[in-house]
């Protein structure tokens, strides 16, 4: 897929529609995650979405890890009645840019992602700076699990079973300093293990942050595994963000460096396209995409071309929880 500049606009694909298909079957007993890094790969010689799609033997799924048990999350509004998105959809429908602007790539190119070794090194404004190793995160807080709803800026949703734990607990862990006002997110950039690092889709490594109260909120989540499993690595093993009520673009994938800072960072998709991606990137039906609606959605896996589509719900259905954090900003200016 081409991806062209146009003036100072940024032309974002457009996500394709899929059909109807099964859905995801139950959660699992007990969630174990261990810290082996050993997110498993995928088949890479998947040609389209569409093969995928009909093709239920070709998704091969991580497993799980062993040692720590994961239980139903006690955070406030942490979970939803929706009915999970299947795992298959889940897992095939991304986006991860360094391996593909397609919905279908990074399903199909991430299995070259080496996420063993990991380590995510604490920079900035804060106490206790250094490298973490993936079994040092592991055992900062035990795991939830949660069922967070996740909303693209392209019209499409999914519901997953999310893995992990409170950002807040590793914040609270390396003691940021009375100064620091923002939390930024660097994913790995590894040219040998990432095809399409290095093109010109966007400013590499891929960024993203938060403001520290957004980031010290308990519903943003440090996860590690989904469905009961570790990530697959399309979906950004073997650690990433998940920011609930905003565009599922803010939530950093592969995340390898957290930087405490005094100054808004700059962010991948507002570089690329400040007018069309804000810093906050909060799902707010009432703004527009300069090219299209906000103001309705597709559940991926549930509706078809035709059916019809979903009223987006502000801050993602998570008003109640998030809301105060904007009281009193303008929410299309600062959007």
């Amino acid at each position: 897929m081409l991806i062209k500049t146009l003036g100072n606009g940024f032309n974002h694909p457009v996500a394709s529609e899929i059909t109807d298909r099964a859905h995801y079957e139950g959660r699992r007993d007990i969630l174990k995650l261990m810290a082996t890094g050993a997110a498993g790969g995928v088949m890479a010689s998947w040609a389209s979405r569409q093969a995928l799609a009909q093709s239920p033997g070709l998704v091969q799924r991580p497993g799980k890890l062993a040692a720590l048990s994961a239980k139903p999350s006690t955070v406030a509004g942490a979970t939803t009645m929706e009915k999970p998105t299947a795992y298959k959809d889940a897992s095939t429908y991304n986006n991860f840019y360094e391996f593909g602007t397609d919905k279908a790539d990074p399903a199909a190119n991430a299995h070259t992602l080496k996420t063993s070794p990991w380590t995510v090194e604490i920079e900035g404004l804060v106490k206790k700076p250094g490298k973490l190793g993936l079994e040092e995160l592991l055992k900062l807080s035990a795991m939830e699990e949660r069922l967070y709803r996740l909303r693209c800026v392209e019209g499409w949703s999914m519901v997953i079973p999310w893995v992990g734990y409170s950002l807040a607990d590793l914040i609270r862990h390396v003691e940021p300093l009375g100064n620091a006002k923002y939390v930024e997110f660097v994913t790995l950039a590894d040219p040998k293990t990432m095809p399409f690092v290095g093109s010109r889709v966007l400013d590499w490594p891929y960024v993203e942050a938060l403001r520290l109260d957004e980031a010290l909120h308990p519903l943003t989540l440090l996860a590690f595994g989904m469905y009961g499993e570790v990530l697959p690595n399309q979906s950004g093993a073997p650690v990433r963000l998940v920011v609930p009520w905003k565009y599922g673009f803010k939530s950093g994938k592969s995340i390898v460096k957290i930087r405490f800072t005094d100054k808004q960072p700059a962010t991948a998709w507002n570089k690329a396209a400040a007018n069309e991606y804000g810093f906050y990137s909060n799902v707010n039906p009432n703004v527009d995409h300069p090219r299209w609606s906000q103001a309705s959605e597709r559940r991926i896996g549930e509706d078809g071309l035709f059916a019809k589509k979903r009223k987006t719900l502000m801050f993602n259905g998570y008003e109640a929880q998030v809301g105060q954090l904007y009281a009193g900003m303008d929410l299309k200016k600062l959007f």
